[in-house]
């Protein structure tokens, strides 16, 4: 199994990303990046998964009809990803949803195998928590649109994270893929890449994932790049790194088996030790890159370092 899909190997039909629990080789987690030129629309049925569209490019109208009737959601959406956070539609099972944009983008579709019909739904950029992970070169930023204790679905895990160029992300490794209740939840989790140019050149990265025990034996050293696909169905994943000069997007899709929609995670043993020097050290000045739009009349929130 081929866990680094290099940009354009991964492609389905319409889309430039296309990750089916059957091509992935698991049960649960979806990803389908869509590019739709001026004046596009595509339509797609949400079968046995809920879905959130979210733009990463551009802004749409999605037009969802379920069995409560017909939902009209317009999506002002972003330049890019490095420089706003976007708001986004959530799309239940069993429902079809049309995706239509008069100047065109760059569309994500986040997807989830579940059993529960929530309502369609509209997540405004403002509700989006933007928090500030980590300490000195291990900051980073996430912004939680559909984390599990924010936004409801009922398998769904989605967040974005943005790690400034020369820093690492998703460190200490860690891992979620034994049950073990209060502790550890058992994923499936994608990660999908952007960078930033410089001076037009574009920017890279690097991926690590490797063996987290008997049975367990995902194993992964790959340089990334725009539109790269990372599968992680377990294992100890992180660092993620970003070369200096290029700040460095990822996508995160999750889900699992669980009873109860959580990331519980454990940290790799040799590293969990960094952790606890975060609260010593000041967030990396460049960060947050940008924060969630002020509700009306509200002041604008800014990231703010987890515990």
């Amino acid at each position: 199994m081929t866990h680094h899909l290099a940009a354009g190997t991964a492609r389905g039909g319409p889309y430039t990303v296309h990750v089916t629990p059957e091509t992935a080789g698991w049960d649960h987690s979806s990803l389908r990046v869509l590019t739709l030129p001026p004046g596009g629309t595509h339509t797609f049925a949400g079968g046995d998964s809920e879905w959130i569209v979210l733009p990463l490019a551009g802004s749409c109208t999605v037009t969802v009809t379920d069995e409560a009737g017909r939902h009209i959601f317009e999506l002002v959406g972003r330049k890019d990803v490095f420089s706003a956070v976007s708001d986004f539609a959530y799309v239940p099972r069993d429902a079809h949803a049309t995706v239509s944009s008069a100047a065109g983008g760059r569309f994500a579709l986040t997807g989830a195998r579940c059993e529960r019909r929530l309502p369609a739904r509209h997540g405004p950029a403002a509700s989006v928590p933007v928090e500030l992970r980590g300490g000195g070169s291990c900051s980073r930023q996430v912004n939680n649109f559909a984390a599990a204790d924010v936004f409801a679905c009922d398998r769904l895990i989605a967040v974005e994270v943005l790690t400034p160029g020369g820093n690492w992300s998703s460190f200490p490794p860690h891992k979620h893929d034994e049950h073990r209740p209060g502790e550890e939840s058992v994923l499936e989790e994608i990660y999908y890449f952007e960078f930033a140019a410089h001076d037009g050149v574009p920017g890279l990265g690097y991926q690590r994932v490797s063996p987290s025990g008997p049975g367990r034996t995902t194993d992964v050293l790959a340089e990334v790049r725009d539109g790269d696909v990372v599968l992680i169905p377990d294992g100890w994943h992180g660092p993620s790194m970003a070369v200096p000069g290029h700040h460095m997007y990822y996508l995160n899709v999750m889900a699992g088996p669980g009873a109860e929609r959580a990331w519980l995670i454990s940290d790799h043993p040799d590293h969990a030790w960094v952790r606890d020097t975060w609260p010593g050290q000041p967030a990396d000045p460049r960060l947050p890159l940008y924060s969630a739009p002020a509700p009306s009349g509200h002041p604008s929130p800014s990231g703010h370092p987890s515990p």
